[in-house]
């Protein structure tokens, strides 16, 4: 039964990258906008129907790479896979008459296999490689923009990816090798290397690169320069379903059955600041995708928060709530970038109502999703000072949220092209946390409704709201911080490379001169010819 089942996972990986490889074909390139949409459905049905017992295995039996799903990775699978099927719709409607419409598919495709591919991967060699294949289409994506911006964007993305998978591919090698089996599989190597002698420096090396692909401060200038240049469909799989896997990486390779405060507490501590800091500047912008960028650097800093008390304290159901979080985070943030469009509005106020209820619902709103994933992370933080700071970061959440729900209204740049696919999205966005909330047994429903309850996760809501009705009516002016905040230091060292980079080809273009070249060959024969009558 498990090996039929592996089919599933078997098709989530092929169908993406099947269709990639067919867009070699000009023709069949330029028919698959209709495609994108279907192109996710293997994986949403692999997540739902797949077995979590048996691994699929493909390659020899002295080398194979090995897929499987956990909880926590079909969770996130599962809605990952249903954002990228409404945003396929959208995406096939934001290419219609663009003349490039061909890169932005081959970009698209190899996003998705590397995306649905790392939600699966169980080994660290198809888990490295799948993640290299996503941040390289991820920063084709944002290519895909208009501008220097985009340009800019986009190297700027590929290179931080790079420089933290440097970090990863250290701290993995160091992991498989304390193995006393030297295993390939992350079950193995998570189960090892709490015990290991060289689990310092690993565990560090992973944190540290999961945390910048995470977005971590001060590594999360990438986040808002990258969604602000990207297409609003490439922004909401970006900033929803792709950040994830970070995420889904640290909670399978860390331990969590073992305390270990020395690298839990500073990732917590890091994480709440991020929390807060995503906020802080997230309020000083007037753009909404900016405004939402800044928002998911808040709340990838509290997800890092829940990862961080949980393996500060030796929490085994971590992985699960972190997981469980951050699948609200990603159905919301993918929901609300659809949001923002340049086409104007026929209809925005019609969207407005549930755009608020979910947005709010990154607060903690009762009844939402949010306030189901809220509650669950509740009892990670404990009672001490961090639940203090998750309070208030749920009404520095609220106040960021009424911040940009009034951009919306100010602007009217909401898009015509909602259909129902965007408010079924919406409607996932509820439905979908509370139905996982019980059919994982996470908790019940009862619980929930509890009065105590749902007033607990009201008045952090309504506080911040009240900040945001002071900040408008006060008039208060903010200062003007530029996208990417400490990335504006970036650009000395961008001029700098780029003096060196025009240096050496202008030395290249001297060298391949057919005199300057004929001069080197010569001297070249002569010292080889000396070499040899050399005694």
């Amino acid at each position: 039964m498990g090996g039929a089942m592996n089919a599933w996972i078997a098709a989530a990986l092929a169908t993406p990258f099947v269709l990639l490889l067919a867009c070699v074909s000009s023709r069949f390139r330029s028919r698959m906008p209709a495609l994108l949409a279907l192109a996710p459905l293997p994986a949403l049905l692999a997540a739902l129907l797949a077995s979590h017992d048996v691994p699929l295995r493909i390659g020899s039996a002295r080398f194979a790479l090995v897929f499987a799903l956990d909880v926590p990775g079909a969770m996130l699978l599962g809605a990952a896979a249903l954002l990228w099927i409404v945003v396929g719709v959208h995406a096939r409607r934001y290419l219609l008459g663009r003349p490039h419409a061909g890169a932005f598919v081959v970009a698209w495709l190899m996003t998705l296999t590397g995306c649905v591919g790392v939600f699966v991967a169980a080994d660290v060699v198809g888990f490295y490689f799948l993640l290299a294949v996503l941040s390289v289409g991820a920063a084709g994506l944002v290519l895909q923009g208009q501008g220097a911006q985009a340009l800019r964007a986009g190297a700027i993305y590929l290179g931080v990816a790079l420089f933290a998978e440097a970090f990863l591919l250290a701290g993995l090698i160091l992991a498989v090798q304390a193995s006393p089996s030297e295993s390939l599989l992350i079950a193995d190597v998570a189960t090892t290397l709490a015990s290991s002698e060289s689990r310092g420096a690993a565990l560090t090396l992973l944190i540290v690169g999961l945390g910048i692909k995470a977005g971590l401060v001060p590594f999360h200038f990438w986040m808002p320069l990258a969604y602000g240049a990207a297409p609003v469909p490439a922004a909401a799989v970006l900033s929803g379903a792709v950040v994830k896997a970070s995420l889904l990486a640290m909670v399978r390779l860390l331990p969590f059955d073992t305390a270990l405060p020395e690298f839990g507490l500073p990732l917590a501590c890091v994480g709440m600041f991020g929390a807060l800091y995503g906020v802080a500047i997230g309020i000083t912008r007037s753009n909404a995708n900016l405004v939402l960028a800044y928002s998911s650097v808040s709340q990838m800093g509290f997800v890092m928060a829940i990862v961080g008390m949980g393996l500060a304290t030796g929490n085994a159901a971590t992985p699960l709530i972190a997981a469980f979080y951050a699948v609200h985070h990603l159905l919301v943030k993918g929901t609300l970038f659809l949001c923002v469009d340049a086409v104007p509005a026929t209809r925005a106020r019609a969207v407005l109502v549930p755009a608020g209820v979910i947005a709010l619902g990154l607060a903690g709103l009762p009844l939402t999703g949010g306030f189901v994933a809220k509650y669950a992370a509740k009892d990670i933080f404990g009672e001490g000072a961090f639940a203090t700071l998750a309070v208030a970061s749920s009404v520095a959440t609220a106040w960021l949220m009424c911040h940009l729900l009034r951009r919306l209204a100010v602007d009217a740049n909401l898009s015509a092209r909602f259909s129902w696919t965007w408010f079924a999205m919406a409607f996932a966005c509820v439905f979908v946390p509370w139905w996982i909330y019980v059919a994982t047994a996470i908790g019940t429903a009862s619980a929930l409704l509890a009065a105590p309850v749902l007033w607990s996760s009201l008045w952090p809501v309504l506080a911040g709201g009240a900040l945001a009705v002071a900040m408008t009516r006060t008039g208060i002016r903010w200062p003007a911080v530029p996208a990417g905040d400490v990335g504006a230091m970036l650009r000395g060292l961008e001029r700098v490379a780029g003096r060196i980079a025009t240096t050496f080809q202008q030395g290249d273009v001297v060298a391949r001169r057919w005199h300057v070249a004929s001069v080197a060959l010569l001297l070249i024969a002569a010292a080889f010819y000396w070499t040899l009558r050399a005694p």
